[in-house]
């Protein structure tokens, strides 16, 4: 008797994961993306080409990449505006430091993305140390970081990459774009560290309830500073992995991630309210974006579109997120 009451508990706990699983944001991402998928695949023929799928992943991974450092700050109940500066602006420095110095190039990738990091944290300090609007300050600091970039450029293009560097944003393992291969790794670090470590359960707790997270004793601000860095340091691998994609320190890298970056996370399940949200749903946002993006270019439709379509999406996210939050409430 007591066997058959464990087996039936098993079954049950069994039968609510596969229907959690179901229901969940991710799994309804995933089945739009199918159908977008096959009916591209109907459409367009050319859609499912191995050449076409290999530049539709490696266009969409930049974002995703921009777009995990974003999930992170918005768990916390903050926004970071100045991620697609701080990719820019890493970007061209990386490509400034390989061509004008004798720095190993290699090298010098480690260092632009060190580099974006302490930007990132400079907003962690002023929104926490100075308590600042994380709006204000983001947005800011993107209007200096922008700045910059035509300050050292003068709004010309860094030409003289190096050749052996350039594979990262332009080689393939196997069939697979290295810069996919690299936002499969970073998110499955991401993945790991928020659900299994004491640091990812701090970055839902303060997101979810900052009050009762100061209350426990965790370091809010030490936290938040290291979201914020975290966030630059993805902005800067998105960054250097797209001049170098270019073969060039390009002044307009960076310029409209912002959006898209944003919209992946809140599409993947990401709450603006904070203390909601999937790594994973972030990437298939992304992906979603990046497949409205391709089907924009395959059927012939106007580019000036794709930024039309982009801020319905962003709405439409908006809303359901504001849907979501208020079953949250009510249930």
């Amino acid at each position: 008797m007591k066997l058959e009451m464990e087996m039936r508990e098993k079954n049950v706990t069994g039968f609510s994961k596969v229907k959690n699983l179901i229901n969940s944001t991710e799994s309804g991402i995933f089945g739009v993306l199918i159908l977008m998928c096959l009916i591209l695949t109907i459409v367009t023929p050319s859609f499912a080409d191995g050449y076409n799928l290999g530049v539709l992943v490696r266009q969409f991974s930049f974002v995703a990449i921009l777009a995990m450092g974003q999930t992170l700050v918005l768990l916390t109940r903050g926004i970071d505006l100045s991620i697609g500066a701080i990719a820019g602006l890493t970007g061209i420095l990386t490509a400034w430091l390989m061509v004008n110095t004798g720095i190993n190039p290699f090298v010098c990738v480690v260092l632009g993305v060190i580099i974006g990091t302490l930007l990132g944290s400079i907003n962690g300090i002023l929104i926490t140390k100075l308590n600042l609007n994380p709006f204000i300050v983001t947005l800011a600091m993107g209007e200096v970081f922008f700045g910059l970039i035509m300050v050292i450029t003068q709004g010309w293009p860094i030409q003289g990459i190096p050749e052996k560097v350039l594979f990262l944003g332009q080689g393939m393992i196997g069939s697979a774009p290295i810069p996919g291969v690299i936002m499969v790794i970073l998110g499955i670090i991401l993945i790991y560290t928020l659900h299994s470590t004491p640091f990812g359960r701090h970055i839902y707790a303060i997101g979810g309830n900052e009050s009762a997270a100061n209350l426990v004793g965790i370091r809010i601000d030490k936290t938040k500073i290291i979201i914020y860095a975290l966030s630059g340091g993805f902005a800067a691998c998105a960054g250097i992995l797209m001049m170098l994609r270019l073969g060039a320190g390009q002044p307009q890298i960076g310029e409209g991630w912002l959006m898209p970056a944003i919209t992946a996370a809140i599409i993947g399940g990401t709450s603006l309210m904070g203390g909601q949200g999937k790594i994973i749903g972030t990437v298939l946002g992304a992906a979603l974006m990046g497949v409205l993006a391709n089907a924009i270019v395959l059927l012939s439709v106007s580019a000036y579109w794709e930024r039309v379509i982009i801020g319905i999406v962003v709405l439409l996210a908006i809303t359901f997120d504001r849907i979501r939050q208020g079953k949250n409430r009510v249930g």
